[in-house]
């Protein structure tokens, strides 16, 4: 990418050129999946929890994928994925995968799948047109007060489903002194941009040092109000959140960090921990979850996913469409789907663990909420709106009367009645709800009535 300039990035080239050593992990260490058990030296836990040589001992090669997937076949077709889409896996996530199959979520977006060469006419390397938003290379500016930085190239994991399969991991490299001098320049010129989010590739793969000079140019514009980080390190990379990142991070409030949970199966205890040690540092915390085929696209899984994240003090934000990316077709579901999940969530769990469900539109046209349809008709004196249950009650506009002289027919009401004032509501059969109110009346009446007799 020309936006990019080689700089120094938290693994050099001596590091990157180490063979990886295969796992076998120690007693006392960290346990591992039964598929991985059997691999490899004995290493103890001050290394496994050392982020830095979890990032220079990731899966990259076929041979490496191999001593971990005995059984992989097709190797000549994922040897052609890998070359066109890069492969990193963390040996952290790696553990994390129950099945070595595509039947395991965690497998699923992690490994390779002679599928990412299987592309319909439709997708296509950039289908968000970031590239033509780009007025300083790295800097995308989309919507007026908001501009998203591309701060490195480089992710401690290549997801599978990336909506930037074209540069993730093509190069690991990171944003120059020089370019990031420009984006200030910008940033500077266009005080209406308020809001920016460092994203990657994965911010927090850089050093602690160079991500902090990225953050300092950005605070350095007065008209910054808000930075966001977009990071997957707290899933695949938990070790990353060091009390260290996190000193440093406290410096540049007001900020914020979005992650990237996709299934229940990533939340374990050491994300927590990084996710615990975020949080009471004072930096609110919100998840991007895709919806992908085969990994969380059932209202269940999505269900527990949000109740998860709450419970980790993570913010369920956006739930989202796959993008139109090359690559990505097998991960793409309907939109019809993830409105049946939305439809799923409402009423089940809290509002504040549901997030909003968007499709990032091709050529620039950003996010749009899709949701269930909810308002079920208008007229000039009243709404009628339907609920999680199935339930239709009109809400009164303001100010306005319905006609006196309406009278409603014979009958059960309908939705015109609704709409004209005639009716208020209309409850749908073995309503669970009505059914537990009348439960609830039923025993204040039997308790009126025991009172009543004693005071005779």
């Amino acid at each position: 990418m020309q936006q990019f300039d080689r700089v120094e990035t938290v693994v050099t080239e001596e590091q990157a050129a180490e063979p990886p050593s295969t796992l076998r992990v120690a007693d006392g260490a960290p346990s591992v999946c039964p598929t991985l058990r059997e691999i490899t030296p004995t290493l103890n836990t001050t290394q496994w929890n050392d982020w830095r040589w979890q990032v220079r001992n990731r899966i990259r090669t076929l041979d490496q994928l191999a001593a971990y997937v005995p059984s992989l076949s097709g190797r000549a077709e994922l040897q052609k994925v890998i070359d066109k889409y890069p492969m990193a896996i963390t040996p952290y996530y790696a553990t994390l995968i129950g099945r070595a199959d595509l039947s395991d979520p965690i497998f699923r977006m992690s490994v390779p799948n002679a599928q990412e060469l299987c592309d319909s006419s439709s997708l296509s390397d950039d289908p968000l047109e970031e590239h033509e938003d780009m007025p300083v290379p790295g800097l995308v500016h989309r919507y007026r007060d908001r501009a998203l930085l591309i701060a490195t190239t480089m992710c401690s994991m290549y997801c599978r489903h990336c909506t930037r399969k074209r540069i993730a991991g093509t190069r690991e490299s990171a944003i120059s002194p020089r370019r990031l001098r420009q984006v200030v320049e910008y940033l500077t010129a266009h005080p209406e941009i308020s809001d920016v989010i460092v994203s990657g590739g994965d911010p927090l793969t850089m050093s602690d040092a160079a991500l902090e000079s990225t953050l300092a140019a950005l605070r350095s514009v007065p008209t910054v109000q808000i930075i966001r980080i977009g990071t997957r390190t707290p899933v695949v990379l938990p070790m990353r959140i060091t009390d260290e990142l996190v000193a440093m991070l406290k410096k540049y409030h007001p900020l914020w960090v979005n992650t990237h949970f996709n299934h229940p199966n990533e939340i374990t205890e050491q994300s927590r921990a990084a996710c615990a040690k975020l949080a009471d540092a004072g930096i609110p915390l919100g998840n991007q979850t895709v919806l992908l085929r085969g990994v969380n696209d059932t209202p269940q899984i999505i269900e527990k996913l949000c109740r998860e994240l709450v419970k980790t003090r993570v913010r369920p934000y956006y739930l989202y469409q796959c993008d139109l990316v090359r690559g990505v077709e097998h991960f793409r579901t309907s939109v019809r789907k993830g409105i049946e999940i939305m439809e799923y969530l409402r009423g089940r769990i809290s509002g504040l663990a549901i997030p909003t469900f968007v499709v990032d539109a091709p050529h620039g046209g950003g996010k749009i909420p899709v949701l269930p349809t909810y308002i079920v008709s208008m007229s000039p004196t009243h709404t009628v709106l339907r609920n999680y249950e199935g339930m239709l009650v009109n809400y009164p506009e303001p100010g306005i009367e319905a006609e006196p002289s309406m009278s409603a027919p014979a009958g059960e009401p309908g939705v015109w009645e609704l709409a004209s004032g005639q009716a208020s509501v209309i409850l749908p059969s073995r309503n669970q709800r009505m059914k537990r109110r009348e439960k609830i009346a039923s025993r204040s009446r039997c308790a009126a009535e025991t009172a009543s007799l004693f005071e005779l």
